[in-house]
């Protein structure tokens, strides 16, 4: 709308006076731009005889009178963050026109967790036997009574045996109070103070001066939102470099006017975004945690909601650290580590077991120094109750914390996180400390470990008396029990449980079917899905180390078993073909060998006797299809003392070519070798020294006396070999195979 103003300044009459009556008008322009300022005036006069002319506005002259007509937009009224009425005389309550943080216009819809579902199938059932009694005018009072008794019984016993991931969805609630929530609940009087003093205020962290039983606290926390919209404005209460700063001038703040820091945490961690990164996080981060460690005043740390890495240290080096019930503290969120360590988010509930984060485990391992507690459903079940709890604990915190002077504040913070790291005032710390640090899984299970443990099965197996032996069973079932533990663990990992679980339900529905006949065309196509999935996911290289080596394992002794099996089946057919007669044979043959076994000579009537019955034998398997391929190795008296012999003229040999090099020289050419491969192991110089070792050692090994004792070493080896051969033929000609 335009309204006509009648400027009645004398200093702009002057102007127009003093410039209107043929004085130059660049003049004029000199004054005028310095009266309202250079854009004002710049570029926009037209000059006429008697009057200045402005393009945008219109003028008249009248004696020392100047007309303007102008335009006035309408602007929109709002109370942030100054409204029209304050009240100079309020003495309590929260200055709401300096926060944006107003009452929701609507109240939150209420959310079900998935593990809280058996409740509102009770809860529905009460509601509809409520509504019934309303409509009928009957008395379900009772019915009404036991199902409240049921559903209160279920809700402590559901909230007393919580998961750690069950807690941390709880601490994730979308209607769990806010830090401003516990704020305007627990202070008297409050004040939100903004931003960093270097041109910008985060919104995901606020900050303030609050009013609590007549003393007054600096109280700096993240903020989440409280719906969608919230959520973007506040950043999902991930703060920026700007952040951080604002909490730091304000702890500057504090500990300058002397007024305790109450800090509420409630973050997935500090924003990790580009620019973030450009404006220095990681040195926001660093020079708030050694700030925090020289404020001379106490500094009370809450965890209401998640504590997410550095972004909730940032603000959380405190004399006392107090973790609401379902509250969560972690250096990684435990979907970051289960991708991590698992290949898959889905893994996150065995991450979160694993990490420990919640307020029972820090206050079990002294991180906490409180556990504050939360109505059955969560802090949202009753935000005004809860903030009473955190209330409490700050007022019995701050009582301990004030009767400590300035020195020994500073001593208590130090020596709480010194602790955390394992330290004890006044015990010499180890120059370097050893740690029991669990190894990977890769060099936990080698190729080594899996060779002798398959080893000792198969020794087991065709060492046992019977096929079914009783040890060799446990020790099997063992092992298809752990792999069966792995396979639940890599399904997990993997994220196909439910897959697992829908198929075995689909299984359990289908009608009786025979064992032979296959399975219908669906349920088979989505039982391949599953297996080719699994098999795609088993061939990562690095991945499920564990499930293939006791899988390899398995294979391995159902190979073995299989084979000890046909052989036991062949060895029945063998019996039953053999006679009597074979039989006898077979026997002198093993009482031959026995005494042959204790160094006992056999007379000549005997050898021959022997000679004759074990080409008896032979003839017999050969007649009977039957055909030898190879004889076992056997221990005995005569072996190990070869055996000696062996090693004895092996270390001579050893000493013969040690002599050798040493007297023509090769040390020396080994030396310079090792010193070439050094600098470039594929030059010439490399090559020509190989091949000038190789000829020396080839002029050493003919050397007389060394070549003697290869000769002496093979007529033993032959000799042993001979005595075990003639030795196992009789054994193995004894009746069995």
């Amino acid at each position: 709308m335009f309204v006509g103003l009648t400027l009645e300044m004398t200093t702009l009459s002057l102007l127009v006076g003093k410039y209107g009556r043929g004085r130059r008008n660049e003049n004029f322009a000199f004054e005028l731009r310095k009266y309202f300022g250079q854009e004002f005036v710049a570029n926009e006069l037209v000059t006429s005889s008697n009057c200045v002319w402005l393009r945008y506005l219109g003028c008249s002259r009248n004696g020392n009178r100047l007309r303007i007509a102008a335009a006035i937009r309408k602007g929109k009224k709002h109370d942030y963050p100054w409204p029209d009425n304050i009240d100079p005389h309020s003495t309590a309550g929260a200055l709401t026109y300096l926060s944006s943080f107003k009452p929701l216009a609507e109240k939150p819809k209420p959310v079900t967790l998935d593990f809280e579902k058996p409740l509102v199938d009770l809860e529905t059932k009460i509601i509809e036997i409520s509504q019934m009694a309303d409509d009928t005018g009957l008395d379900f009072s009772n019915q009404i009574n036991a199902l409240e008794g049921k559903y209160q019984q279920a809700l402590t016993e559901l909230y007393t045996h919580l998961t750690p991931i069950q807690r941390l969805n709880i601490a994730r609630h979308p209607n769990r109070p806010t830090v401003l929530d516990h704020i305007l609940n627990i202070t008297d009087r409050w004040v939100e103070l903004h931003g960093d003093r270097a041109g910008y205020d985060d919104p995901a962290i606020v900050t303030g001066i609050g009013r609590i039983d007549g003393r007054s606290y600096v109280m700096i926390g993240h903020q989440k939102g409280r719906n969608t919209k919230e959520n973007i404005a506040r950043n999902f209460a991930m703060p920026t470099p700007h952040g951080y700063r604002k909490a730091l001038r304000m702890m500057k703040y504090a500990d300058h006017h002397g007024f305790p820091i109450i800090t509420f945490i409630d973050t997935p961690g500090a924003f990790a975004d580009l620019r973030s990164e450009e404006l220095g996080q990681g040195e926001a981060i660093a020079y708030n945690l050694r700030a925090m460690f020289g404020l001379k005043v106490p500094i009370i740390s809450i965890v209401t909601g998640e504590g997410g890495s550095g972004g909730a240290l940032a603000i959380g080096c405190a004399n006392k650290l107090f973790m609401l019930e379902n509250s969560a503290f972690y250096v990684a969120s435990p979907e970051a580590c289960a991708a991590i360590l698992w290949k898959s988010s889905k893994a996150a509930p065995k991450a979160a077991e694993k990490l420990k984060i919640t307020a029972q485990e820090h206050y079990k391992r002294k991180i906490a120094d409180g556990i504050i507690p939360e109505p059955l459903g969560g802090a949202h079940a009753d935000p005004k109750w809860t903030s009473q709890q955190i209330k409490h604990a700050i007022t019995q915190a701050m009582e301990e914390l004030t009767r400590m002077d300035t020195e020994e504040l500073l001593h208590h913070r130090m020596l709480k996180y010194r602790s955390i790291g394992g330290f004890q005032e006044g015990i010499e710390v180890e120059a370097q400390r050893k740690r029991n640090m669990k190894l990977s899984e890769a060099s936990t299970w080698n190729a080594l470990d899996l060779e002798s443990d398959i080893e000792t099965l198969r020794k087991r197996i065709f060492e046992a008396k019977e096929p079914s032996d009783l040890n060799n069973d446990q020790a099997i079932e063992k092992l298809k029990k752990d792999l069966d533990h792995e396979m639940t663990k890599a399904f997990i990992s993997m994220g196909m449980q439910d897959n697992i679980v829908s198929l075995k339900l689909e299984l359990s529905r289908a009608p009786d079917r025979p064992p032979n006949q296959p399975l219908s065309p669906g349920l088979k196509e989505k039982a391949d899905k599953i297996i080719q999935e699994f098999k795609q996911n088993l061939s990562k290289p690095g991945a499920y180390i564990r499930l293939k080596q006791k899988l390899l394992k398995l294979s391995t002794v159902d190979r073995f078993i299989e084979q000890r099996e046909n052989a036991e089946k062949l060895k029945r057919e063998i019996n039953q073909k053999v006679p009597t007669s074979i039989k006898e044979k077979t026997e002198l043959l093993k009482k031959a060998q026995e005494k042959l076994s204790t160094g006992q000579t056999l007379d000549n009537d005997m050898a021959e006797e022997v000679q004759k019955n074990k080409e008896e034998v032979m003839e017999f398997l050969k007649t009977s299809n039957l055909k030898i391929v190879g004889t076992a190795k056997k221990k005995d008296g005569i072996a190990a003392a070869n055996m000696e012999k062996i090693v004895k003229l092996n270390k001579e040999i050893s000493e013969e070519i040690k002599g050798a090099v040493n007297g023509t020289g090769i040390g020396k050419k080994i030396e310079e070798l090792k010193a070439e491969v050094a600098i470039d192991s594929s030059s010439e110089k490399v090559k020509q020294l190989k091949a000038e070792i190789k000829e020396q050692i080839r002029a050493a090994m003919n050397a007389k006396k060394l070549q003697e004792k290869v000769e002496n070493l093979r007529t033993e080896l032959r000799s042993h070999k001979e005595v075990d051969i003639d030795g196992k033929t009789s054994v193995n000609h004894n009746g069995r195979v």
